[in-house]
């Protein structure tokens, strides 16, 4: 399942941070009474990162964001405003949710996995 499927901006690759979409939340669920919520992440060369979604404790809009290893990520990928990130779930059969990200540039109007060029 795609939880997320984001371009990114120029703040997601220079902060270390990722604004998260709201819409996506479903497939991170986050405790009762809690605000954030750590998840294991395996790139395409299964390296795992360690990531972090969390929300605001007041005001109306929730305003996710997606922190922990973010910014090693963007790093190492060398990820740049206008690039995407990919985040898909699978659940096994004992309950286990399994997160792949994966991050993808266009090239002459086609993406290309970044994950393949390193």
């Amino acid at each position: 399942m795609e939880v997320m499927n984001k371009i990114l901006s120029e703040s997601d690759t220079k902060n270390k941070r990722l604004e998260f979409p709201a819409r996506s939340l479903s497939a991170i669920p986050i405790p009762d009474g809690q605000n954030s919520v750590q998840f294991v992440a395996f790139d395409m060369q299964e390296q795992q990162w360690n990531l972090k979604v969390s929300i605001r404790n007041e005001g109306r809009y929730r305003k996710p964001w997606l922190k922990g290893e973010w910014h090693d990520y963007v790093h190492q990928k060398g990820l740049k405003k206008g690039d995407k990130v990919i985040l898909t779930m699978d659940e096994e059969d004992n309950g286990e949710r399994i997160y792949r990200i994966r991050a993808e540039r266009k090239h002459f109007g086609f993406w290309y996995s970044i994950d393949d060029q390193q």
